[in-house]
Formats: structure tokens, sequence, C-alpha cells
């Protein structure tokens, strides 16, 4: 394997890193990524995170107006409650009334196999990117379910909406064999969340095989025989390890050697550009959705930058833990 050197430009100190991020929320971000920054890394109080997630609350329970910039318009999409749920899972909020009326909304817009399709039927002419396509009668898919139901077990949520909701997860997670790299990062959000602990080890020690054998996580960022972008996709849009084992707890650290791991660390350290951001690697298709995103992408990076450690100066949100060697 490549040395360190080779992974990534020189990345700058983290106490920097971390103040030219700051600089550049505050420049760029909208108010709800400003307020989890503040919350996340400033000791800022969760209840204006809250009322800023607020402000994408539709009246039928669900998300929507852009809250995934890469859907525009009011419409309650599920990849919408996906972005929320996240959200309010990193301020310990998912429980009350609600996530109940939520769970009432994710019943009336699943699939008749009880899936969430990523968007709404009906878009009403609303603008969405290339790669999301809106269908009249949209099916059912892991990317936009999993990672629904992974948070609402994670948080011990009970509600009618998840048994089917798990099963179908089940279902696609055990027995797909062939995998569009976006629905790894589904599948380990279902699976960290999930309550049966063996099912999910079992099922993610097949799934880490899978994606070493099909090449569907880039192991050295200094590869240059990477696989080509998908559809819609920029230059550069690839999964690497941090993108599918995000915290140290994650199944899918198991994954990864200790070397394949911290080399992709450093080399995400190093993508934060002059002006504090990091950057998005899809196509461009509409000015909004792409400043709208980067201010997302940083606040991602350095989540998970923390999370491992690897953000010295800010409070570490767990502590770096060896995780177990790759499959073989």
């Amino acid at each position: 394997m490549p040395g360190d050197e080779a992974c990534a430009p020189a990345a700058p100190t983290a106490t920097s890193a971390l103040a030219r991020a700051e600089q550049f929320i505050w420049l760029t971000a909208r108010v709800l990524e400003q307020r989890r920054f503040a919350f996340h890394f400033l000791g800022g109080d969760a209840d204006p995170v809250d009322a800023a997630l607020g402000a994408y609350l539709g009246g039928d329970g669900g998300y929507g107006h852009a809250l995934d910039p890469d859907l525009r318009g009011p419409l309650s999409h599920p990849l919408h409650t996906a972005h929320a749920l996240r959200v309010l899972d990193g301020l310990g909020r998912c429980a009350g009334q609600r996530i109940e009326r939520l769970c009432a909304h994710l019943i009336r817009v699943s699939t008749p196999e009880g899936a969430l399709p990523p968007t709404a039927p009906a878009s009403g002419g609303y603008p969405a990117a290339p790669y999301h396509p809106l269908h009249d009668d949209p099916p059912g898919d892991l990317l936009a379910t999993g990672p629904v139901v992974g948070i609402l077990h994670r948080n011990r949520v009970w509600h009618a909406w998840l048994f089917r909701a798990t099963d179908f997860c089940w279902d696609r997670v055990e027995n797909l064999r062939h995998w569009h790299p976006y629905e790894i990062q589904s599948a380990v959000a279902f699976l960290d969340g999930v309550p049966d602990r063996a099912r999910a080890a079992a099922a993610a020690d097949r799934l880490g095989r899978l994606v070493r054998e099909q090449g569907l996580v880039v192991l050295d960022p200094a590869r240059q025989d990477a696989p080509p972008p998908l559809p819609g996709h920029a230059p550069g849009d690839h999964l690497y390890p941090y993108d599918v084992a995000r915290r140290p707890e994650s199944l899918a650290r198991g994954w990864f050697t200790d070397a394949e791991l911290y080399g992709s660390l450093r080399f995400l350290a190093g993508l934060q550009q002059p002006d504090g951001g990091w950057p998005v690697h899809r196509g461009a298709w509409a000015p909004g959705s792409s400043l709208e995103r980067r201010p997302i992408a940083t606040l991602e990076a350095l989540l998970t930058l923390r999370a491992y450690g690897r953000l010295p100066g800010a409070a570490q949100a767990s502590p770096s833990l060896p995780g177990p060697a790759a499959p073989r």
C-alpha cells in the first residue's frame, strides 16, 4: 500500500481546520446547518436546531422544502424524512408525538410491500436532481428505507409501520447480489440500528465480503484505477471506508484494516478546500442545490473525523477504537 504521503495533500492542522470550517459555515450555510454546527462543535443548545428543522415540516407530518437540497419544492419526499431523522438522531430527539405523526405519514407514502420510495408520487412539477427520477408510482428501495428504519430502531421507536419496512430491509440486505454503491450506506444504516444484533452481524459480514470482492469501496485513495463515476455523479464520486463506517462502533468498521480506514480518514481531512469547506462530488445540476449541499458535506466530514478522534481541538464524540480485521 502506498505511504501516507500518497493518499492526499497535506491536511491543515485540526484546530485551524475546525476554525476554517466554522468560517465557511457562517458564510455559506442554511440556518439549519449553522445551528447544527453550533450544537455539535460550539456547545450550542439543541432547541435552535429543532426550531430550524421545524421550518421544513409539512402539514402531512413529513418533511419538504428542499431539506435534502436535491429535491426542490414543498413536497414531502421520503429522502427528506431520512435527512430529518439524521438531524434528530444527532440531537437525541427521535421520540414523542412528532415521530408518531411522522410514522403515520410513512404508512401513507409506503409502497404495497411496506417500503419507502426515494421520492413521492405526483411531483407537481417541482424540480429534482436527474439522479432522483420522479415517477407517478415510484418503487420502494433500500436507499430510502434503510436509514429511516435503522434510526427509528436505534432510538427504540415502536410503530406498526416498522414491521413490514424492517422485513423489506432484511430481504434486500440478505438476498441482493449486485449492489449500487450508495445502497451500501443505506444497508449499513439499517444494520447498525436494527435490534437483532446477531443477525445484523452475520449480514454485515456477508455484505463486507461482497463490498471487497466487487470493489464497491475505494480502499486506497491513491489508486488511479478507481471505478468510473456513476451516471449523474461527478469525477471523484466514489465511496471510501469513512463513507460506510462513519463511526468506530459501526458494523462496517470490521470490513477494513486499520491502514485502510485511517488512510481514508487522512484523505478525508486533506479534502478540505481553501475556503474551509469540503467538496461535493455530485453532478452540479442546480446552483442552489450545489451551494446548500457543501455545508452539509462539511458537517458530515467534521463529525466523522471527530468520531475517530481525528479532529484535535474539538470535543471528541467517542474514543478512537481499533476495529477487527477486514473480512477474508
